[in-house]
């Protein structure tokens, strides 16, 4: 059973910087795609990044290109989101997912997320 746990949300100002972290524990296979996708009131949810473990390949949403990069720990089963230059509409909870999947792109359904972190970005 795949278990995901996000930490490390919490409140900033604008043009700080967060960095979240995501545990998956529980996976069979090594190869598969981890992302983050963030969701807040009002507004679809959004895609943020993932990352293919096998060779690393990633995708971000266009909102976040230039400021967010998404990584993996030394251990596959780890996932950050290091998140610079932040702004005000980047307020949302934020999921991690993964899903066993060939590809990251386009996003595939992601069966496993995490219960989310808040990241709240003030003016």
């Amino acid at each position: 059973q795949v278990q995901v746990v996000e930490s490390g949300g919490g409140s900033v100002q604008a043009g700080g910087s967060l960095r979240l972290s995501c545990v998956a524990s529980g996976h069979t296979y090594s190869s598969r795609c981890m992302g983050w996708f963030r969701q807040s009131p009002g507004k679809d949810r959004e895609g943020v990044a993932a990352i293919y473990t096998t060779g690393g390949t990633t995708h971000y949403a266009d909102s976040v290109k230039g400021r967010f990069t998404i990584s993996q720990g030394r251990a596959q089963d780890t996932l950050y989101l290091e998140m610079n230059n932040l702004k005000p509409e980047d307020t949302a909870i934020y999921y991690c997912v993964t899903a066993y999947v060939g590809s990251c792109w386009p996003y595939p359904d992601f069966p496993y997320w995490g219960q989310g972190t808040q990241v709240t970005v003030s003016s």
